[in-house]
């Protein structure tokens, strides 16, 4: 079936290029970086992965005797680095599958070897250990370990079934409280990035158990999994960028679980654009990729993937509520549009799992530019190498020292400088898919707790495919200092009044500032550090204003940002939020009256 297929073909030929060049690599050693063998086990999972399957390609033994080697390596650590228990479920994947997919190739004494690692070093830690933390958690780390560990399990059947029994029972038991997360829509709460970590390992164990067992005992009909694979797509703007709200970056790679989703549920739409990304990644894959641990399930495209069919229409909504702990909504004014507008806006908490103070930050892609970003999740070996304790949520820990963490590094609100309110959450209070007038209000008020009585945030996606940003802010004390910011990598022009027109290459987006009248706009530099911890931000600056609260204590803070290609339209007035359900702002009015302006030019 592969010759049927030229894009599956180019899979094929990858990996077995892959596997190439790792014939001459030496095998992996126990290399701990900061308190992590993370990288090491990734690092194995690939060469295993891809030489294993390449030995199935080709049939040729040098592939499978050097898959070999790699395992008795690892077998040969004198343990997986337990403390941190990732490395260890990543481990056991490796070997799990070169110990399955190359049995009759191996000699018996690696196997024996190989078997016994799976058993003493990985599967068997979760019940004689003292690192088992994970085995309840809600996070990514319950879905990875879970799925290592089962297919490590799976792996030695035959040969431990008392152990096969008790991981694939305590596996069915706990990994559902990590699964909760995609209830009711499907998001996820770390992100995008941590998505493909996390879901990539869920249906590793969903196909270990119906490939073993014959059934995944219900997993795949918990809430919300079933159309997560609709996620990545509604978390991708137009730019081919991640919403990468949470500790993620930008950057979108191939994602070989979303091909499972999308044969599962017959939904090819679900796959919009990634075979472009598949084909652009395989091209620039070079000899020394192999060494890395990127891209380590990329030869499992060939078990999940079908043969390309023409384009399907887009069955993805255009607007998205995500519900669940981390509320995230998305409006776009097209699926096929390269130039279309997209806006994200995130809800939330600052004390979620990877949670940043980025409670009603946005991004927006427009004319396929991403124009108001993420700076992403700060390296954590450098902060964890400094002594700061970077995982600790409370109010006053480390990790809120971190600009990348701040919500002063976020585009979002900050009031005197203060940072957000860790124990609070920010839910979507209003949203609508209307054509005419698509928005989304998120409630704020709990993470500015003590700093304003209600804060509200309105993001709208116009006909015009402008978007409006309104905030509306009671209960200031007066005088206080309000600071709305917006990170971008574009270039600025002079702000003239309230205008001020951002460029990236031959592409224009014009920023008003409708309200308060009396302020103006500013920029402020992203790109240095701002403390010996925080990794620079090069190319980067923050377009922001200040308004002083008034004796009233009320304030209402709007913005309207229009594409350069986007049609001028008449202008009226602002509507308070509360109005924008029943009828929406019949038209907007930048302060120097005019719409589009050197942005429509």
């Amino acid at each position: 079936t592969l010759d049927r297929d030229p894009t599956r073909r180019m899979v094929a030929d990858a990996v077995v290029g892959q596997a190439q060049a790792l014939l001459d690599l030496p095998p992996v050693t126990r290399t701990v970086t900061g308190r992590r063998l993370l990288g090491v086990s990734r690092q194995t999972v690939k060469r295993v992965i891809t030489l294993a399957m390449a030995y199935h390609l080709e049939g040729d033994a040098r592939y499978a005797d050097r898959a070999e080697k790699e395992m008795l390596a690892a077998a040969a650590f004198r343990d997986w680095n337990p403390s941190h228990f990732l490395d260890v479920a990543e481990m056991t994947l490796a070997l799990a599958i070169g110990y399955d997919w190359l049995h009759p190739q191996l000699a018996p004494g690696s196997r024996e070897t190989i078997r016994a690692a799976l058993v003493d070093k990985g599967v068997a830690l979760q019940f004689d250990g003292e690192h088992t933390g994970w085995i309840q958690a809600t996070n990514n780390w319950g879905q990875v370990c879970h799925g290592g560990l089962t297919a490590g399990a799976l792996a030695v059947l035959e040969d431990e079934p008392d152990l096969a029994a008790r991981t694939v029972h305590s596996a069915l038991n706990n990994v559902t409280a990590s699964m909760a997360a995609y209830a009711p829509h499907g998001s996820y709460p770390e992100g995008p990035s941590y998505w493909s970590y996390g879901t990539t390992y869920n249906v590793v164990l969903i196909a270990a158990l119906e490939s073993v067992l014959g059934t995944d005992f219900g997993l795949s009909r918990a809430p919300g999994f079933d159309v997560t694979g609709q996620y990545p797509a509604l978390a991708t703007g137009p730019s081919g960028l991640f919403f990468n709200y949470a500790d993620g970056g930008d950057r979108r790679g191939v994602q070989p679980a979303l091909f499972w989703f999308a044969e599962r549920h017959s939904r090819p739409d679900w796959l919009l654009g990634e075979r472009d990304r598949l084909r652009t990644t395989l091209s620039e894959l070079s000899a020394e990729d192999a060494a890395s641990g990127g891209g380590r399930f990329l030869p499992l495209l060939l078990l999940w993937m079908r043969d390309d069919r023409p384009a399907p229409p887009v069955g993805i909504p255009l607007h998205w509520s995500g519900g669940g702990e981390t509320p995230i909504t998305v409006h776009r004014s097209s699926w096929t549009e390269p130039g279309a507008t997209y806006v994200g806006l995130k809800g939330g908490s600052p004390s979620a799992n990877h949670g940043q103070m980025d409670t009603g930050s946005f991004v927006l892609d427009a004319d396929g530019v991403r124009w108001a970003l993420d700076l992403g999740a700060e390296p954590y070996h450098g902060i964890e190498a400094r002594g700061m304790n970077l995982w600790d949520r409370a109010q006053d820990s480390d990790r809120w020292t971190i600009f990348r963490q701040q919500n002063e590094g976020h585009n979002t609100l900050v009031f005197d400088g203060e940072p957000q309110t860790v124990s609070g959450h920010a839910g979507i209070v209003g949203f609508s898919e209307a054509p005419a007038f698509p928005h989304s209000i998120v409630d704020l008020s709990p993470v500015y707790a003590g700093q304003a009585q209600s804060v509200e945030r309105g993001v709208a996606l116009l006909p015009s495919r402008a978007v409006l940003v309104q905030d509306e802010i009671s209960g200031l004390e007066p005088g206080r200092l309000v600071r709305w910011g917006m990170i971008t990598r574009a270039r600025t022009s002079e702000a003239s009044g309230a205008a001020l027109t951002l460029t990236e290459g031959e592409k224009r987006l014009r920023m008003d500032l409708l309200s308060p009248s009396d302020t103006r706009w500013q920029v402020i530099g992203t790109g240095m550090p701002r403390h010996e911890w925080d990794s620079p931000n090069p190319g980067t600056r923050m377009i922001a204003f200040e308004a002083v609260a008034p004796d009233s204590g009320n304030l209402r803070l709007a913005v309207l940002l229009t594409p350069g290609s986007a049609q001028a339209e008449p202008v009226r007035e602002l509507r308070p939020l509360a109005d924008w359900e029943a009828t929406p702002p019949a038209r907007i009015l930048p302060v120097d009256g005019r719409m589009g302006g050197e942005a429509g030019s």
